[in-house]
């Protein structure tokens, strides 16, 4: 645990960093977000020495690269009458974009099925090519002075290590890193005029770029009725309708779509959850149906539609309760009735 005083200086780097840096393209935020996702994706290894703990490889940054802009490739509009892809950075679009959207018209319709496509390493390649050209190193240049204070810069390793204490901070604040981040990324985009006619006042350019795949839901609520024998997962009633496919850890917390994350519920349960974790007893509900018994049948599935890692989702699980322990958060149990994370006694709200 770092001591207070180290984290606000993990947060005071993070505001300098988007008000100092040179953000002539997107790509230092989209490398922002990748090392932040990335050290709440993997599984803490307590058996593994530190410093292996805090190696990022590039292979995991250009793989993250690449899914952070899959949904940014989609056309936003039209300008004479051909599709317009919001640009990234000043001048002509970003490569990684072109050859993401090149292959999204050849009917690649998932990140999954991108990377069982002929042409994944080439894609690869490239989007690494870009990172160790621009944004790897130049990330931490703060009004134009190098200040390395997330990690030292080494490019004869193919990978970054980063200091002390930078995983655990990215741990600990991932959502306030993610949502900055994204928020200054989302100012960058409507600041470059080629973009500004088309965006105009057209909804919310957030859910666009970074929102749930509202579309494909239908896809999970299909197979989650199925496994879940048309009953609410929370409150084990028969759904009537529908039902509402259910970020199990909340998209407010963790705003990707994963397959294994994934629950059907009465639209009231929904909504009574909203972006509060779940009680333990739904937590290992969660666990036993989406990864024990009904792992392959998702992936399977879902994966032409979603990421369907149930390593991922695990991972994300464990850090989310972890949090929320450490914040002594209270877990949502049913309609208004929470309970403290450790502990059996009920609060009604």
């Amino acid at each position: 645990m770092l001591e207070p005083i180290q984290q606000v200086a993990f947060i005071n780097y993070l505001q300098r960093l988007l008000v100092e840096g040179d953000f002539v393209a997107t790509y230092k935020f989209a490398l922002l977000n990748a090392i932040a996702d990335i050290c709440i994706e993997r599984p803490l290894r307590l058996d593994l020495d530190p410093d292996s703990q805090d190696k990022v490889y590039y292979t995991e940054i250009t793989e993250k690269f690449i899914e952070l802009y899959w949904q940014h490739a989609s056309p936003f509009g039209e300008v004479d009458g051909k599709a317009f892809i919001l640009l990234q950075n000043t001048g002509t679009q970003a490569a990684i974009i072109n050859q993401i959207y090149l292959l999204q018209q050849q009917g690649v319709t998932s990140i999954s099925q991108l990377k069982q496509h002929k042409d994944w390493q080439k894609l690869l390649n490239k989007a690494l090519k870009v990172l160790k050209e621009g944004p790897l190193w130049r990330l931490q240049l703060l009004a134009g002075q190098l200040d390395c204070y997330y990690y030292s810069h080494d490019n004869s390793k193919n990978y970054i290590q980063l200091q002390p204490g930078i995983s655990f901070c990215f741990r600990r604040f991932h959502d306030l890193v993610v949502g900055l981040v994204r928020n200054s990324w989302i100012d960058k985009i409507r600041a470059y005029p080629q973009n500004q006619e088309v965006i105009g006042d057209k909804g919310n350019l957030s859910d666009f770029l970074f929102g749930s795949n509202r579309q494909s839901l239908i896809q999970a609520r299909h197979v989650m009725h199925d496994i879940q024998h048309g009953l609410c997962f929370y409150c084990k009633r028969k759904i009537l309708r529908t039902g509402q496919v259910d970020h199990f850890i909340p998209w407010a917390r963790y705003p990707n779509d994963l397959a294994h994350n994934f629950v059907l519920a009465h639209d009231s349960c929904n909504r009574q959850k909203s972006a509060h974790l779940a009680a333990q007893s739904h937590k290992d509900a969660w666990y036993e149906q989406n990864i024990v018994k009904h792992s392959a049948l998702i992936t399977s599935e879902l994966s032409r539609y979603f990421r369907a890692d149930c390593r991922r989702s695990e991972a994300i699980a464990s850090w989310a309760y972890q949090q929320g322990s450490q914040s002594n958060v209270l877990l949502w149990l049913e309609g208004k009735t929470f309970v403290p994370y450790l502990g059996s006694s009920a609060i009604d709200c």
